[in-house]
């Protein structure tokens, strides 16, 4: 089956790990110093990872795949140790995600995180 699905450059990646927390799925981990994919079931392709990438090393590509399976990422999820989230926060305003929902941006070719209370004002100035 054809689908979209993350691929991550290995040369490009730097293991920063800001990919993982994005990734509501859990489809995403560090291995060997390197983000990974670790199976193709967990990742649906909406690719909230890509938008935090520092150093472009995630796409979105269409090819052969296991299909999504939301069963598969409830268990996974179950099971998973919980990301440490503590290095997530807005860059304007410091609020982490218990004070405001923070969604990935790239501003002037950075990977950055913006909460939803300074959005409004990164878009309108």
């Amino acid at each position: 089956m054809k689908r979209k699905i993350v691929k991550i450059d290995e040369e490009l990646c730097t293991g920063c790990g800001k990919c993982v927390a994005p990734c509501a799925e859990g489809a995403i981990t560090i291995v060997n110093g390197k983000a990974k994919v670790i199976r193709e079931e967990l990742c649906d392709g909406a690719g909230y990872c890509i938008g935090v990438c520092p150093t472009g090393a995630l796409t979105i590509e269409e090819r052969e795949a296991a299909p999504f399976d939301e069963k598969a990422v409830a268990e996974h999820k179950a099971s998973a140790k919980p990301v440490d989230a503590s290095q997530i926060y807005c860059f304007s305003c410091g609020n982490s995600d218990q004070e405001a929902p923070l969604l990935p941006v790239r501003l002037k070719g950075e990977a950055l995180w913006v909460c939803t209370r300074c959005l409004p004002r990164l878009i309108h100035g």
